[in-house]
């Protein structure tokens, strides 16, 4: 069997979600695009919301509500930021599990200017009791407010300023249907292509100051998981190793070096991947294995496994679900140089 070690999820260098080292740059902020044609990639999604947008201004009118939903670190929040920045309006902020009592949305709903735009990230986490204040805002843009209790308790309703809310979740399937209804505009966003990520690469290099030619940026690519925010962080880290370790430019044989030390490989599986994968093989002939068992020998939590390794594993086919369990396929003895019968290949 295989020995567990601790790894240290929060600060895993390939996770799409937002991680301590990503909150603490305040450049992180200027790498993040202000319209949509600067925004590189998700092409049929801008060129639907251009329109939206045009029309809505033309007919002097806000924006119908929006929901973004895909993986993690796609762009979703810089989308919204865009949306407001293209129809000249204020940007409100907030999450899901940020907003605990009706009486948090109402401020935040009562204090909208006219056609302010709304973000509420990780929307699927808003609670049912929320929820049923939100209905008569989005359609009605009203607010329905209960004054008193008992016998003695009435309802009145405020009317709100016309106001845009784009919603993102990471879950759409976790999303009621009475919510889902309530957005005008849907939109999926996809993984990116090693092309796209090589010209985001590019152009946080310049923003960075920091020299990066086309086969490294092309190699950062290669290993970013199709997700510009692990792209992003993997450039500002091999900048370090550059100005170390080279010339101060990053390069394919910088990247490389930097990479590997990271224990980030060509397809940008890192140390927990990798462990999965090696123990479904060797601890249990490739499958299938129960997640609970399998998380328990690599010393993981279930939905550790489920949430953080097998979506990319899958996408890349490397893992199979099957009602028995997971198993691991033959792309994934190819790529750990692993033969059937668990000897290696020469």
């Amino acid at each position: 069997m295989i020995e567990t070690n601790d790894f240290d999820l929060e600060n895993r260098i390939v996770a799409p979600e937002v991680i301590k080292a990503d909150t603490t740059d305040d450049v992180d902020l200027n790498l993040r695009p202000k319209t949509l044609d600067e925004y590189i990639g998700q092409e049929m999604v801008k060129e639907n919301l251009k329109i939206y947008i045009e029309a809505a201004k033309k007919r002097g009118d806000t924006l119908d509500h929006v929901l973004l939903y895909g993986p993690p670190g796609l762009g979703k929040t810089t989308l919204s930021g865009i949306i407001a920045h293209e129809m000249g309006v204020n940007f409100r902020v907030t999450s899901g599990p940020a907003i605990e009592k009706p009486g948090d949305l109402a401020a935040l709903l009562t204090n909208l200017q006219e056609g302010d735009v709304l973000f509420i990230d990780e929307i699927h986490r808003l609670s049912r009791a929320i929820e049923e204040v939100l209905y008569p805002a989005l359609e009605d843009f009203a607010l329905d407010i209960i004054i008193g209790k008992g016998p003695s308790a009435r309802s009145i309703r405020l009317d709100l300023n016309k106001f845009t809310l784009v919603g993102a979740t990471t879950r759409a399937g976790q999303l009621t249907s009475p919510l889902r209804d309530r957005f005008g505009v849907i939109q999926r966003l996809e993984l990116y292509s090693k092309e796209e990520l090589c010209d985001i690469i590019m152009r946080s290099s310049v923003i960075l100051g920091v020299a990066c030619d086309k086969e490294g940026a092309y190699e950062l690519a290669s290993r970013s998981r199709g997700t510009p925010r692990i792209a992003n962080r993997f450039l500002k880290r091999v900048r370090d190793y550059a100005d170390v370790m080279g010339n101060g430019k990053v390069t394919k044989e910088i990247v490389k070096i930097a990479l590997d030390r990271m224990e980030v490989d060509d397809l940008g599986l890192d140390g927990l991947d990798r462990r999965l994968l090696t123990m479904m093989i060797k601890g249990y002939n490739g499958g299938p294995v129960g997640l609970e068992t399998l998380a328990s020998a690599i010393g993981e939590e279930a939905v550790t496994i489920e949430d953080v390794c097998e979506p990319y594993l899958m996408q890349l086919g490397f893992i199979a679900r099957t009602p028995r369990g997971r198993c691991a396929t033959e792309l994934a003895y190819k790529h750990l140089g692993l033969l059937k019968d668990g000897q290696t290949t020469l």
